[in-house]
């Protein structure tokens, strides 16, 4: 009997052997397969999915799926209905959380309270409405111990005069009161500088997948498009995180 439990568990471990092999030979396809569709896919962008059969192709905000033989390109978000959870999101998530992980607060114009509660980071536009309400409240924001780090993204881009402003507000001594008369439309004083951190802001914020501003990016990765009252961040920070 010890014997033809021992033969059992050979072929079990030779069996999970060869179809672990067959998974990744079949992986190894998929990302040769995508790699020559794709220029900007590198091979460890695409791995196992979820769902058998199929596997994701995650580049910075981007989770797509792609069928095991490589034929069908699927582009949407994966729902597990049991857990009631968004995993394309959750995949996107943890991205923009170690994206952000990667800007230190020297990188970043940080309003900051006595007592850090919680942390965001915020893409603004100095000529967005809605980030200028939400910064005409930033002591509302400190009060409720939110620590704010703002990154610029010029919504137009290189070209727009909100990019330019965006790089003198950089190139401040004080870049807290820059931001603040910027934002109100009030002259400001700056001077020479690198500001190439505008070009990295922007580039941050593209990869963490922006559709405007502004952008609120919580310590979990999870992204909040658009305006919100400092009592609703509040709530929702303590919720997430207490």
């Amino acid at each position: 009997m010890p014997k033809i439990s021992l033969v059992i568990a050979a072929i079990a471990m030779l069996s999970a052997a060869y179809f672990a092999h067959a998974d990744d030979a079949e992986l190894e396809n998929v990302r040769q397969k995508v790699g020559e569709m794709f220029d900007l896919i590198d091979p460890e962008d695409v791995s196992a999915s979820p769902v058998e059969g199929w596997y994701t192709i995650h580049k910075g905000s981007i989770v797509v799926y792609i069928s095991a033989d490589g034929r069908y390109l699927l582009q949407g978000d994966l729902i597990d209905l049991d857990l009631q959870e968004n995993l394309s999101e959750n995949v996107r998530n943890d991205s923009r959380r170690d994206l952000m992980a990667g800007v230190s607060d020297e990188q970043a114009i940080v309003f900051s309270p006595e007592e850090v509660k919680f942390s965001v980071d915020i893409f603004t536009d100095v000529d967005c409405t809605y980030c200028r309400r939400l910064h005409a409240q930033i002591d509302q924001y400190l009060a409720h111990g939110i620590e704010v780090r703002y990154l610029m993204y010029p919504r137009n881009g290189p070209a727009s005069p909100a990019w330019t402003t965006a790089e003198q507000v950089w190139c401040a001594s004080d870049r807290q009161n820059a931001l603040t008369l910027a934002k109100l439309g009030e002259a400001f004083p700056t001077n020479e500088c690198d500001a190439s951190m505008v070009q990295n802001h922007y580039i941050i914020g593209r990869d963490a997948g922006l559709s405007g501003t502004p952008a609120i990016v919580l310590d979990d990765g999870t992204l909040i498009g658009g305006y919100i009252t400092p009592d609703q961040l509040h709530g929702m920070l303590q919720q997430k995180f207490q």
